[in-house]
């Protein structure tokens, strides 16, 4: 295939190369690939046929293979043997049973071939691209990543491009106390990347509990260095979370090193939030003990775990008994979910009357 040039074809790849980091030489492989199966789409898939293609001029060649018979006679199918005289004709030095392998024309080599070979290409640099994108994003996953709001739907979904890419913050995703304008930058955590058949599946999210762990690792570098673990996190977001925080070191005051000097780490976590109220409490092995952390800011007199180990009676004061169930019983909910036990709130004078 003398002369056919795709010199164009090869500076558009360089280009996909610089703006979306998709490499040209496997593209470039592709596209040989595609011109070789659009050319055995044309005259046969029986004939050995290879593809050149000049990663600079842009020039492609294809080479095609026949073994050398003794004479036309002897010549059974055209596309795979030729006879010696018109072989020499080629290769002066060539003989009998040895293999042939000659440029093909370019008039063999037809119009919607080189089509067809262009819509294979286009297609696979579709796949490259999706596959660029989930390698990137997969790097990512269960991490934060700053990005720009570049959109709104009607629905309430929040388009945000990272890392080049337009990615949805769906409602469902997103945090009750965030307020999302249009060339704002937006902070999310990276929650799933899942490889499919079409766009990569990625779901971002400032509503996951690990949004609110991530943070706390990037502000607190005791946590980010092992010294302080979180235990648990309940979260309702945007509106309060309950954090639990250990160290096997006893000299490490964790929910201080958590909160900082004058609140200034805790502050920024809350800042980003927009204001979602967050407890930090001491984990305990103990679960009795626990479940009093967790109820905090309420004062608990006693706290009684039941038979199955699961379900706690935890007695307050009556000035307490409000602070404990917390507004709409939130308190009481997130200190459930954090130590994973039942809590049944009484006051003493509930007691005292049972």
């Amino acid at each position: 295939m003398k002369g056919k040039n795709l010199k164009g074809f090869v500076e558009a790849l360089e280009e996909l190369e610089r703006e979306k980091g998709i490499e040209k030489e496997k593209l470039l492989e592709t596209v040989e690939i595609a011109l070789l199966a659009a050319y055995k789409k044309n005259y046969g898939d029986d004939r050995s046929a290879r593809i050149e293609l000049n990663r600079v001029t842009g020039v492609v060649r294809i080479y095609s293979k026949k073994v050398v018979v003794a004479t036309e006679d002897d010549v059974k199918d055209a596309t795979s043997e030729i006879s010696l005289e018109e072989a020499r004709k080629i290769d002066k030095k060539i003989e009998i049973g040895e293999d042939l392998e000659f440029e093909e024309k370019c008039n063999d080599f037809r119009r919607n071939a080189i089509q067809n070979a262009k819509q294979i290409i286009i297609q696979k640099v579709r796949e490259a691209e999706r596959e660029n994108i989930y390698r990137k994003f997969k790097d990512k996953e269960h991490q934060l990543i700053n990005g720009n709001i570049r959109r709104i739907d009607e629905k309430g979904n929040v388009f945000i491009e990272l890392n080049g890419v337009e990615i949805m913050l769906a409602l469902v995703e997103q945090s009750s106390s965030d307020r999302y304008i249009i060339g704002n930058r937006l902070k999310v955590y990276v929650a799933e990347v899942e490889e499919t058949s079409k766009f990569p599946k990625i779901v971002i999210s400032r509503k996951h509990e690990n949004f609110l762990k991530e943070m706390f690792k990037t502000e607190v570098p005791e946590i980010e260095e092992g010294i302080i673990t979180i235990k648990s996190i309940a979260r309702e977001a945007g509106s309060r979370a309950k954090i639990a925080v250990y160290s096997l070191d006893p000299n490490v005051d964790t929910v201080g090193a958590c909160i900082g000097q004058k609140r200034s780490r805790i502050n920024n976590i809350v800042d980003e939030l927009n204001g979602e109220k967050i407890d930090i409490v001491n984990w305990r092995e103990d679960k009795k003990e626990f479940v009093q952390e967790a109820l905090s800011p309420a004062r608990v007199k006693s706290v009684e775990l039941l038979d199955d180990g699961m379900t706690s009676k935890v007695i307050v004061p009556e000035s307490q008994f409000s602070l404990a169930i917390g507004k709409k019983g939130q308190n009481a909910r997130l200190a459930a979910k954090l130590t994973g036990v039942r809590i049944d709130i009484k006051t003493e004078k509930d007691e005292d009357e049972e």
